[in-house]
Parts: C-alpha cells; sequence; structure tokens
C-alpha cells in the first residue's frame, strides 16, 4: 500500500502558502457564469485561491481584473451587481469597465498625480460553454489544456443556470478534494447514493481521463450513469443519471482547516421543477454526509501522533494521483 501525504500538511499554515503559491495562482479557476455577466456593467466577486477576482462585462465583453483598488488596496466589488463604473467604496476612486482609472477624488489638488499606470490589473479569462474561467497566471496554459478531454465528456449544450448552494467545510481543502475521489465509503457513509448507483468496485469505475482529468462513472440502479469528474487542482463537475443535468464549483482553501466552496447547478430549459427539487434534495444530502466525514478526518490527523495513512492501489487510485499533484507541485 502507498503512503498518504504526511498528515501534518493538513494543518500546516506554511504548506498551505506554497500551495496558493505554487498550485492555485498558476492554475485557471472556475468562477461563475456568463448569466452573471449578461449586459454591459454586470459585475460579480469571486476567489482564485485566495486571490481576490472581479468579473465584469465591459462594452467589448467579458472582462476579469483583480479586485483590489489601486489606491489603498481595498476590495471593489462584493458579491453581484451593475452599473456604468466600478467604484471603490473606501474612497471613492472609480474605474471604467475597461479598467482605466477615470476618477480619484482630491486628485487634482496633487500637482504630481498621474492616472497612468493606476488601471485594474487584468487577468486572463476564458468560458468553457458558458462557465467562465480566470487564472492570476499569465503563462499558464490554455484553459483547453486545462479542461482536456472534459468538454468531450461532459455536454453542456442548451443548460441554463438555476441555483448556487454554497458551502463551509471544518478541514483542509486537500481532506475534502481527496473524499470525492473515491467512493470506497459510499457503502458506510452514502446509502441512498449506493441504492441509486451501483458502487461495486466491478461496476463503480475510476478513470484518469487524463493527466490533470480524474473521473469517476457510476452505472444508474435504474437508468444510464452518473459521471464526476475532478479536474486539477480544485475542480467539480457532476453529472447524475437521468434527464440533463450538471453541477459544477471549486474547492477553495480558506485556512489551514478551513474550506469554502459551492455548486452551480445547471439543468434543461423544460426541467420538471418537481424534479429538480428532487435531484437537489439527493445532493444535498450526499454532501451533508461528505461535511461530517471530512471534518472528522481533519480532526483526526491534527492530532500528530501518526504521521501518515496508506492508501489502497485499487478504490483510491484517483486520491494516490491526486496527492502525487499536490506533493509536485509544492515539493
Amino acid at each position: 500500500m502507498a503512503q498518504s501525504l504526511p498528515w501534518s500538511w493538513y494543518s500546516d499554515p506554511d504548506v498551505l502558502r506554497r500551495e496558493q503559491e505554487r498550485i492555485f495562482r498558476r492554475a485557471w479557476q472556475y468562477v461563475g457564469h456568463e448569466g452573471q455577466v449578461e449586459n454591459v456593467g454586470d459585475r460579480f466577486a469571486a476567489w482564485a485561491g485566495e486571490v481576490p477576482v472581479l468579473v465584469v462585462r465591459a462594452e467589448d465583453g467579458v472582462r476579469a481584473f483583480l479586485n483590489v483598488c489601486r489606491h489603498r488596496g481595498s476590495l471593489i466589488v462584493d458579491g453581484e451587481g451593475s452599473g456604468k463604473s466600478l467604484q471603490c467604496p473606501y474612497h471613492a476612486w472609480t474605474y471604467d469597465l475597461d479598467g482605466t482609472l477615470r476618477a480619484a477624488p482630491r486628485s487634482d489638488r496633487e500637482p504630481d498625480f498621474d492616472p497612468e499606470g493606476l488601471s485594474l490589473v487584468p487577468m486572463r479569462t476564458d468560458a468553457w460553454g458558458p462557465f467562465l474561467f480566470v487564472t492570476p497566471n499569465d503563462e499558464a496554459p490554455p484553459l483547453a489544456d486545462a479542461l482536456g478531454p472534459i468538454t468531450e465528456l461532459v455536454p453542456v449544450d442548451d443548460l441554463v443556470f438555476h441555483s448556487r448552494d454554497s458551502y463551509v467545510l471544518a478541514a483542509n481543502w486537500n481532506i475534502a478534494c481527496e473524499n470525492y475521489l473515491e467512493c470506497y465509503h459510499c457503502p458506510v457513509a452514502h446509502k441512498d447514493f449506493s441504492a441509486a448507483y451501483d458502487v461495486d468496485p466491478d461496476e463503480y469505475r475510476l478513470v484518469r481521463s487524463s493527466d490533470h482529468v480524474l473521473s469517476q462513472f457510476a452505472p444508474s440502479r435504474g437508468e444510464g450513469e452518473g459521471h464526476f469528474h475532478f479536474v486539477w487542482p480544485n475542480l467539480k463537475i457532476n453529472v447524475l443519471a437521468g434527464r440533463p443535468n450538471l453541477s459544477i464549483g471549486p474547492v477553495l482553501p480558506a485556512g489551514p482547516e478551513r474550506t469554502t466552496g459551492f455548486l452551480d447547478y445547471f439543468f434543461a430549459p423544460d426541467a420538471e421543477p418537481a424534479w429538480v427539487d428532487e435531484l437537489l434534495e439527493f445532493d444535498r444530502q450526499v454532501g451533508a454526509e461528505d461535511r461530517v466525514l471530512v471534518e472528522r478526518v481533519q480532526q483526526g490527523v491534527r492530532s500528530g501522533l501518526v504521521a501518515e495513512g496508506r492508501l489502497l492501489g485499487e478504490s483510491e487510485q484517483l486520491v494516490a494521483r491526486f496527492q502525487e499533484l499536490v506533493a509536485g507541485a509544492i515539493g
């Protein structure tokens, strides 16, 4: 059996700093969907790891910027909104939708004030279907390279946004991702999921769709199959069996022992409300069960009396691959 990552990493602030620098600041991050910036002036705030991001629809299309005022560093946008400009709530420095500094109160009293060079810091943005991505890294490979086979494995045409579920976990982000990457725990912890899907190891398939896309395929006990994809470093994409549906969202570190995240749910335009409610209730139940699991793991690994765990080579092969990527990224 393979050794796991050192358990001390799951509560070490220095490890998290390296992860933020060497993983999250170099990767594409899902931040939201095009429906949030449908009209010129629409904007929303998001996070790429610990980097605050604002996404706005300008006259020439969707743009992303570092959500930081060039004056004293305040966040500019909170939540979602719309307007003809972007104004910092601290001292009312105001930027055009293209990021150019338009006005700074009292700057006319400063003889050496020069707005040139004080535009918002742009960030790369790209889209897959209705899904918007941002990266702080100017040298990151194209989004299509990061997504790899996902664009062929997951149908996104004709899906429309329904709702967003946000969550907070008292656990390290690695633990949350590792829990997602195996169904070894399903017969024990997810009774209803195991009743709906065949989780027998001879039927439930774990697939490295590419070096950075880790997939699970679950035959439904009714019709069709569910598939669940993880795109390195922290993106979950879920398609449950049955009518067209998809949920997508990031797992975001908010501290060495705290994780936040969300799932955006999409359905066909004519999806029956009762069926949608049933799917959401089912998925939320699985999420609540997972919350208990990952928080129990965090409580256990922080003890410091055991150095690491062990991984089963077959049932936890995707966990092992994820841990390889983490270790390779942060050394």
